[in-house]
C-alpha cells in the first residue's frame, strides 16, 4: 500500500490551484496538507472522514477544509473491484493562506474572510443554495487563468463568509493532533475498518496493526481521533446503515447484519444513540 502522505500539490506556476478529478476512486490515503481545499462531488459515493468527522457522501457533497485537516474520501468497496466500470469525478482548488501576501488577511476589511478561515480549520459543509454556486464557481475555475481567477476567488470566499448555507463538520472540541510521522499507523486502522466494518472486529487485531498493546492502542486512537476506537467503528457501520436505509431494496434486520451488528436489537440500540432517530423513524423522515 502507498504510504499516506504530506501531500505536497504546490503550484511554481499558479497562486490558486484547481484540479478536475477524474478516476476510478478518490484517493484512498488518509492525508493533509498546508493547503485550504475546497472540493466539490459530482460523482461517486463512499465514506467521508474529515478530523473527528465520519459521514457517507454522495454528488453534491461540498466541503471548505482549512490547513492540515486530515481528511479523506474513501469510494465505497464497488469502486475497487476488478473489471468495475464506476467512476468518481470531483472538482478541487487549493489555495494558501499567504495567497495575497502575508499581511493582506491583517486588514480591517478582511475580518470577515479572517473568520472563515478560521472556522474551516474544523471544516465546513455547504447545502442549499450556496453549495450549487460553489459548485458552479468550482466548474468555472477550470477554465478561468491568471489574475481572474484570484478574482473570482476573492468573490467567492466572500460570499462564504457573510452568507449563511455552511455548517461544521468536525466537534467543537476537535483539536487537531496529527503528525506527519503517525499518519500511516492511522492509514493502516482506517483501512482496516473501512474493508472489514461489516464483520467482527477485534481490537487485539488492529492494535496489532498499529504496533501497540490493546489499552495502549484505545489511548492514542481517542486522543487524536477524538473519540473512542468503538465508536469510531460503529459510526462507519450506522453511515452504510444510513446509505442502505434511503436505498430503501433490504428490511432493517437485513441492513443490521450487512452493517456488521450481531443483532438487530444491537442495531437500533446504536442507531438512536447516533442518529438520535430509529432506523424506522430516519427511513420515513428522509
Amino acid at each position: 500500500m502507498k504510504a499516506p502522505i504530506h501531500k505536497n500539490i504546490e503550484s511554481q506556476v499558479h497562486t490558486v490551484t484547481v484540479q478536475e478529478l477524474k478516476a476510478p476512486h478518490f484517493d484512498p490515503n488518509w492525508h493533509f496538507h498546508p493547503h485550504y481545499q475546497l472540493f466539490t462531488v459530482l460523482e461517486g459515493t463512499g465514506k467521508r472522514l474529515i478530523g473527528d468527522s465520519i459521514q457517507t457522501f454522495g454528488p453534491g457533497d461540498t466541503v471548505f477544509l482549512g490547513p492540515d485537516v486530515p481528511h479523506l474520501w474513501r469510494s465505497d468497496p464497488a469502486y475497487f473491484e476488478a473489471g468495475s466500470d464506476l467512476i468518481t469525478h470531483g472538482v478541487v482548488l487549493y489555495f494558501q493562506e499567504d495567497f495575497l501576501g502575508k499581511d493582506f488577511l491583517e486588514k480591517p476589511e478582511m475580518l470577515g474572510l479572517r473568520q472563515l478561515l478560521l472556522d474551516s480549520k474544523r471544516g465546513i459543509e455547504y447545502k442549499g443554495a450556496l453549495r450549487d454556486h460553489i459548485r458552479e464557481e468550482l466548474l468555472t475555475q477550470t477554465n478561468t487563468e491568471g489574475f481572474k481567477s484570484i478574482l473570482k476567488l476573492l468573490t467567492l470566499l466572500d460570499k462564504l463568509a457573510h452568507e449563511p448555507g455552511g455548517s461544521p463538520i468536525s466537534s467543537y472540541g476537535y483539536v487537531n493532533t496529527y503528525k506527519v510521522s503517525e499518519t500511516e499507523r492511522m492509514q493502516k486502522v482506517h483501512d482496516y475498518v473501512l474493508q472489514h466494518f461489516f464483520q467482527e472486529i477485534r481490537l487485539g487485531d488492529v492494535a496489532s496493526l498499529a504496533g501497540m498493546t490493546e489499552a495502549a492502542f484505545c489511548r492514542y486512537f481517542k486522543a487524536r481521533a477524538n473519540k473512542t476506537f468503538i465508536d469510531f467503528v460503529n459510526e462507519i457501520r450506522i453511515g452504510h446503515a444510513c446509505k442502505l436505509l434511503l436505498e430503501d431494496k433490504w428490511t432493517i434486520a437485513q441492513i443490521a447484519y450487512d452493517s456488521g451488528f450481531d443483532s438487530l436489537s444491537n442495531f437500533n440500540r446504536n442507531f438512536k444513540k447516533y442518529i438520535g432517530h430509529t432506523p424506522r423513524e430516519y427511513k420515513g423522515n428522509y
